[in-house]
Order: structure tokens, then C-alpha cells, then sequence
């Protein structure tokens, strides 16, 4: 499958990119102006975007798109709903509109029932209007909402569903692989789940 990727070179992205492409897919990499591509497969295919302001053609002849980028918890109010609420609705309509399959994204836990008291509220409130507008577009959603990120590749023991501990963690390794499995398996059709490893440190 043709599969854009959206932070395909971010931390997460990245490992997203070489897993699709070790799965025989055709991903995809949107990439900014700048950008350092110099983690990514050579084979991979790129299309110059910004989530802040998208070229319509960007998700032309994709099956699946998976959103994958982030402002991260840590920026200003402004970029994060730039980035993470209004460049992802933007990529939604557009997929929706290209006739684009799916649509995976990249959420996070507590995005589901944001708390306003959370150090991150801003992020988690623009991760919760990006979903809800997702679940609402006409297009197969999946939504992984994993706990905090670390920088291991992980072992692949890992739990989904409310079982999850929220003060757990997710190696960025392990939300790759699940992030593919949610762009190519049928049972991850209009499905959200939290996520965590289980074998970290």
C-alpha cells in the first residue's frame, strides 16, 4: 500500500517509516522544507508539506495516512493547535476528500478526557478535537493513544486496551510497529486503544 506518513521524521516517524517499508508497503514520507531525511530509507518516496499549511495534493493516490507528527507537549499554545489540532483536521479533510482508505493517528493517553489541571492540557485538548473530528470524517479511523514516549526501540510485549496503567511507558519502537499494524490490519477498523510496553527498564 501507498501509505503517507506524517512526521516521518520525527523520533516516532522514522522507525514508522522503516517498519512500513520492511513490511513491503510504499510509505511515503511528508516532509518540511529543511527537514533531515537522513534516517530514512534511501527507497522512500517523499512530498514536501506542512501540517501548517498543507498542499491540496499531498495524500493524491494514498491508501492509508498515518499522523505521526506532533508540536509535543512542551510548545507554546499556538503552534501545538496549529500542529496538532488544525494541520491534523486539515490532513483528515484532505485525505477524506482524496478518497484516501484510512486514516491512523497518533494520539495520546488522556486526549480521550483531557484535564484542564494537566501540565500538558493544551496538547491534550488539541489531540481531543483532532480525534473527535476524525471519528466524525468519512474515512476508517484508528486511534492509538500510548503513555509517555521513551526512546527505546522496545521488545514487542505490550498491552492495548483499559488495562493500560496511564503512569506506564511506550517505547517509541513498539508505537511504530502498532501504528503499521493500525494502517494494514482489518481489525484496527474504526478502533481506539491506549497503549503501553511492557518490557521497559
Amino acid at each position: 500500500m501507498q501509505i503517507l506518513v506524517a512526521g516521518s521524521t520525527g523520533k516516532t516517524g522514522t522507525r514508522l517509516v522503516r517498519e512500513l517499508h520492511a513490511r513491503g508497503h510504499d510509505p511515503i514520507a511528508m516532509v518540511r522544507s529543511g527537514s533531515d531525511t537522513s534516517g530514512l530509507p534511501e527507497a522512500v518516496a517523499q512530498r514536501r508539506g506542512d501540517l501548517t499549511e498543507l498542499p491540496g495534493d499531498l495524500t493524491r493516490g494514498c491508501e492509508v495516512v498515518v499522523f505521526a507528527a506532533g508540536a509535543g507537549g512542551g510548545t507554546s499554545q499556538e503552534m501545538t493547535e496549529k500542529v496538532d489540532r488544525d494541520g491534523a483536521i486539515r490532513l483528515i479533510d484532505q485525505a477524506a476528500g482524496n478518497g484516501v482508505r484510512r486514516f491512523v493517528m497518533l494520539s495520546s493517553i488522556g486526549a480521550g478526557d483531557p484535564d484542564p489541571d494537566s501540565e500538558v492540557a493544551h496538547y491534550l485538548e488539541a489531540k481531543h478535537a483532532a480525534d473527535e473530528h476524525l471519528k466524525s470524517a468519512d474515512i476508517e479511523y484508528a486511534i492509538l493513544r500510548p503513555v509517555a514516549l521513551t526512546e527505546e526501540d522496545g521488545g514487542g510485549a505490550i498491552r492495548l486496551g483499559d488495562d493500560v496503567d496511564p503512569n506506564g511507558k511506550a517505547a517509541r519502537g513498539d508505537v511504530a510497529r502498532v501504528l503499521a499494524e493500525a494502517a494494514e490490519a482489518p481489525q484496527w477498523k474504526n478502533r481506539i486503544a491506549r497503549m503501553e510496553s511492557l518490557d521497559q527498564p
